[in-house]
């Protein structure tokens, strides 16, 4: 089974970003824990602060892997574009997010990814990424 993480803009400041927010630590150090629990996935990792880019990255990823476990951060509620790219790919795709954004400010409540994600997780910190990735295996079982 092969997964990939795609993470959006800001991501690749956690463990220093709002640590209040999003925990103390990277997310390099928290994928290696991911690679490690899920040894018996093909995990990848991309992260961009560009929007493009992560567009690309989905449509490139499209048949490519099983699954993608996409962070589009701050783009969730502001990229009609990114979930355009979502709909146009036929690899399923689980949003999440590491805060609960319906905690947050009222903005954060709106995703233009959800309604073409195959399934949302938020809230559990860097677990949802945990999350995610286990429901794809459990669909594969």
């Amino acid at each position: 089974m092969k997964i990939l993480i795609i993470n959006g803009p800001n991501l690749n400041l956690l463990g220093t970003r709002e640590p209040e927010t999003y925990g103390n630590k990277t997310f390099e150090d928290y994928f290696s824990k991911l690679q490690f629990r899920f040894r018996k996935v093909e995990l990848s990792y991309f992260q961009s602060n560009l929007e493009g880019e992560i567009i690309n990255q989905l449509h490139e990823a499209n048949h490519k892997f099983d699954g993608i476990v996409l962070n589009a951060a701050a783009y969730t509620h502001t990229s009609v574009a990114l979930g355009d790219a979502v709909k146009a790919i036929e690899t399923p795709v689980v949003e999440v997010h590491i805060s609960n954004t319906h905690a947050r400010e009222e903005f954060r409540h709106k995703s233009f990814i959800a309604a073409n994600a195959k399934g949302v997780i938020l809230g559990f910190g860097l677990r949802s990424y945990d999350l995610a990735i286990t429901s794809f295996i459990e669909d594969k079982e």
